[in-house]
């Protein structure tokens, strides 16, 4: 099925469309910083307690130095979490997570929860998956 623009002559498909309305989708960025490996694990983590930088490194395995000061900076710079810099030598530096942050927490445990309930299952598909492919 084509769809005609209407400013254009080119024919675009529906499967084009689909892609352009993902592309301009208004909670995409929301949903890819949330959504990705470490925002999600560090958000787990700062749930529990603040925490220092250095004890974020060491809690959250193969996350490389770099990673974890982007990935922190990003969810800053996104109000989810927050930076408190202490007068000390060297200084220290503290993250929580902020209201906005903390406001999270209910919908991700409750996809943990249902990772958790269907991991079996989907194991399972994934097995039968590769034995069905050439």
């Amino acid at each position: 099925m084509a769809v005609k623009k209407a400013d254009s002559s080119v024919l675009v498909t529906s499967k084009e469309l689909i892609a352009v309305a993902i592309e301009q989708c208004p909670i995409r960025g929301v949903l890819d910083r949330i959504g990705d490996k470490w925002s999600f694990l560090l958000i787990l983590k700062l749930a529990q307690q603040p925490h220092r930088f250095g004890e974020l490194r060491r809690e959250v395995d193969d996350i490389s130095q770099r990673m974890l000061t982007q990935t922190l900076r990003n969810l800053q710079r996104d109000g989810l979490i927050s930076r408190t810099v202490f007068p000390t030598t060297p200084p220290s530096v503290e993250y929580r997570l902020t209201d906005i942050g903390q406001s999270l927490l209910e919908p991700m445990r409750s996809l943990v929860t249902w990772a958790e309930f269907h991991q079996s299952v989907i194991e399972a598909a994934r097995i039968q998956f590769a034995r069905q492919e050439p």
